[in-house]
């Protein structure tokens, strides 16, 4: 008598065999028990990496703080972020950034470019004036923009020691005009914002009004005699030779670090944007790029392009703040990083007497109210950093 299960069992064992008499079934069951073990193997190649890799960062960043513990505590701060080493009585820390050409040519320490930063330490709200350069200073007769050069080099009136030096000068000046306590001061030389520019990428900048500037200064030719135009005689009287002609199309331009300084430097092109007023409108249009710029993912994200822009403001920055205290006043700045307003300080507060021995027969501006008289220049500025959310955001 047949065993029916024992001939379905044969029968389903034989055709489970292929013409070389291999078991499908163990064709089944063999790939799974080597998926399992390519997956164990898998993710211990990557447990093995992330190890590697947290291992390096670990020794890298000891060995960054241990070298540098003033670059630890800086960070420290960022992270844990306190006010109690900033020193305000306006519940506000107030940076005196200035921007000069640098170089070695006569004129290379007058700072051209001159600005407050408000920081809050309890409300966001970053606000930002910007100074005109040509502001008449009785007490120093001469121009703000050389405030910070004479407090290096000292004054017939101030010693060197008196002024504390270029940043602590150029900050009592300020303050003295603006009424504001100024706790700190940047000195940023030009080659550093064109290094930066470019270090990006470069940026983007909508130009709302096109100009052509044709005196613009040639780097390196501020003294040339211009012998080489024998033929022209005009252009030897007029020095041509130290100048270019450079303009700018109206809407959105990619600029490179060379083409960007052009434009927040130029001073002499047709029309209003031949204005210190206008030029510190483009100034103020080219950070905003840079900050934009920076804080993209594509930078603020790239160790390369962070490193860049830390050895450009090592060698081009001079500043009064200590290294840990850069830490806490990045934070600061970083939290309110979403909400920066611009203010340049109304033409209707200033007038440009005629040129006169007074003012050394140079082109100035003055109070309106008269010279030396900062009163209603000083309430804009307090009402301007008390009411941070009605000037125009940046």
């Amino acid at each position: 008598m047949l065993d029916h299960s024992t001939t379905h069992s044969r029968s389903r064992e034989r055709d489970a065999r292929n013409s070389e008499g291999v078991s499908f079934t163990q064709i089944k069951e063999r790939p799974e028990k080597e998926i399992d073990k390519t997956k164990a193997s898998f993710w211990k190649i990557i447990l093995f990496v992330f190890l590697g890799v947290l291992i390096l960062i670990i020794l890298s960043v000891g060995i960054l703080f241990y070298k540098y513990p003033l670059v630890a505590k800086a960070f420290y701060n960022f992270v844990v972020p306190s006010t109690d080493q900033i020193t305000s009585k306006s519940g506000a820390v107030n940076i005196l950034v200035m921007g000069k050409s640098g170089g070695i040519h006569e004129g290379a320490d007058l700072t051209d470019t001159m600005f407050i930063v408000s920081i809050p330490f309890e409300k966001s709200g970053i606000s930002t004036v910007s100074i005109p350069r040509d502001l008449w200073i009785p007490d120093l007769r001469a121009k703000i923009n050389s405030a910070y050069y004479w407090g290096k080099e000292g004054t017939s009136y101030y010693t060197v020691e008196e002024t504390g030096g270029g940043i602590s000068f150029a900050k009592k000046v300020a303050g003295e005009v603006s009424g504001q306590e100024i706790q700190y001061g940047v000195v940023v030389d030009f080659s550093a914002f064109k290094d930066i520019v470019d270090s990006i990428g470069g940026i983007e900048v909508n130009v709302e009004n096109g100009f052509t500037d044709n005196l613009y200064p040639i780097e390196g030719k501020e003294n040339d005699t211009c012998k080489g135009d024998e033929d022209d005689s005009l252009a030897r009287e007029t020095y041509a030779c130290r100048y270019e002609v450079i303009s700018f199309e109206a809407g959105v331009q990619k600029m490179d670090g060379q083409t960007a300084l052009k434009f927040v430097r130029s001073r002499h092109a047709e029309g209003d944007e031949g204005t210190d007023i206008a030029r510190e409108a483009r100034q103020q249009k080219v950070i905003k790029a840079i900050k934009d710029k920076i804080m993209s993912a594509k930078v603020l994200f790239s160790p390369s392009a962070i490193s860049k822009i830390f050895l450009i403001i090592e060698k081009y920055v001079e500043t009064d703040v200590e290294l840990p205290t850069a830490g806490d006043l990045a934070r600061l700045a970083y939290d309110s990083s979403g909400d920066i307003h611009q203010n340049i300080l109304p033409e209707a507060l200033l007038e440009h007497p005629p040129t006169s021995p007074i003012y050394d027969n140079l082109y100035v501006l003055i109070p309106k109210t008269g010279n030396g008289k900062w009163e209603e220049i000083q309430k804009w500025f307090t009402s301007a950093f008390e009411n941070r959310n009605t000037s125009s955001p940046l």
